[in-house]
């Protein structure tokens, strides 16, 4: 895993290049980094004392200075760039299998046990009704499942990361931002992540027909097309309900106030069945968002149907939590004004005796916290 500088910067992270240090709000910072990777040159965080080598990818929009992947512990408990030992989070078991980060290019391949795409002669249904597919809960560690994937998008967002200063601007705007630049640089299934990827634009009546021409042009992938297999897209959004429908049922998201995700009658059951907990958090809990990552198709009408999907509850901050105690636990630390992160299990199952939080404001090392 690593960092992007250009989501969350901290004024006083300093890097030293070729003998300079800078930090990123500098004047030259850009031309630098981008005269370091010409070079293939390896910047430094100088967040400790010894410093630790970075390396700096070329993106679609711009350079960015990335940590060494699996270095996230080699950083101060306060550096954009510190994340525990994968093995203190449920990303140890995927590391160089399902998740392959190659240093020389900047680009990550993932290796995904969900399709992306489904033949002509494969029924909807066929595809609805496999479980380890659509839902993914665990994967071997040689693939990465749809929970597993949208832990790794929000985390390489920097969506875990907790300051006070990040109340009242971490709006659906921003995560949209964050996550179409987490996906920029990702390989799945043989294709750019970012291009497949739709996560709906803040909706605004006054430019409502320019928002439709956009999301039709991002949804024309999923389109089926003679003679070849049918690709599916990726939809990450906040659930505001699920719905009885005319034929099967309907997910209503939020920003997309026109449109429904259909969803037929096999898949709709198993949500039920298979994300009870996540669900009873949501019916419970007032202040509990839902988030989902789901495959989709358009239909010959142009409706988008909802091929599978994996639901993750997050906090009112956009933080994901698995249990009631978890989110009592980081809704406490937000009010007491504590900067920290919140810690993933991908796909490890929700158990006793797993970190929850690192807290990050209290000098070195980080301070793990259990639910």
């Amino acid at each position: 895993m690593h960092a992007a500088y250009k989501l969350h910067e901290r004024r006083d992270t300093i890097f030293e290049i070729s003998g300079q240090r800078f930090e990123p709000s500098n004047p030259g910072f850009a031309e630098a980094i981008a005269r370091a990777h010409a070079g293939r040159l390896r910047p430094r965080c100088l967040c400790r004392s010894e410093g630790a080598e970075m390396y700096v990818a070329r993106l679609a929009h711009g350079y960015v200075v990335k940590r060494m992947p699996d270095t996230g512990n080699r950083h101060a408990a306060d550096c954009p760039s510190f994340a525990p030992s994968a093995e203190q989070t449920g990303l140890a078991p995927l590391l160089g299998s399902a998740i392959r980060e190659d240093p020389a290019t900047g680009i990550t391949t993932l290796r995904l046990d969900f399709p992306l795409f489904r033949s002509r002669q494969t029924g909807y249904s066929t595809v609805a009704s496999s479980s380890a597919h659509v839902y993914g809960v665990s994967a071997s560690g040689t693939k990465l499942s749809m929970g597993g994937l949208l832990h790794y998008l929000w985390e390489h967002a920097g969506l875990t990361r907790w300051h006070p200063g990040f109340e009242g601007k971490r709006t659906w705007a921003i995560i949209r931002r964050h996550l179409q630049r987490a996906a920029d640089h990702v390989i799945a299934g043989g294709c750019s992540l970012g291009a497949r990827l739709y996560v709906p634009e803040p909706f605004s009546l006054a430019n409502q027909d320019e928002i439709r021409a956009r999301r039709w042009a991002n949804w024309s992938s999923a389109a089926a097309q003679e003679g070849r297999h049918q690709q599916l897209s990726l939809l990450i959004a906040e659930v505001k309900e699920v719905l009885p429908a005319r034929h099967g049922h309907k997910a209503v998201v939020k920003h997309v106030p026109d449109v429904a995700f259909t969803l037929d009658e096999p898949i709709c059951k198993a949500i039920g069945q298979r994300f009870s907990r996540e669900l009873g958090m949501w019916t419970s809990g007032p202040d509990i968002r839902m988030l989902m990552l789901a495959t989709f198709e358009l239909r010959p009408a142009g409706v988008p149907a909802i091929c599978g999907i994996h639901l993750m509850p997050v906090t009112r901050q956009w933080l994901p939590v698995d249990t009631m105690n978890e989110q009592q636990l980081v809704e406490q630390l937000v009010r007491d004004g504590r900067s920290f992160k919140k810690l993933l299990r991908y796909d490890l199952r929700c158990g006793e005796g797993q970190p929850s939080v690192a807290l990050l404001d209290r000098g070195e090392p980080a301070k793990l916290l259990i639910a």
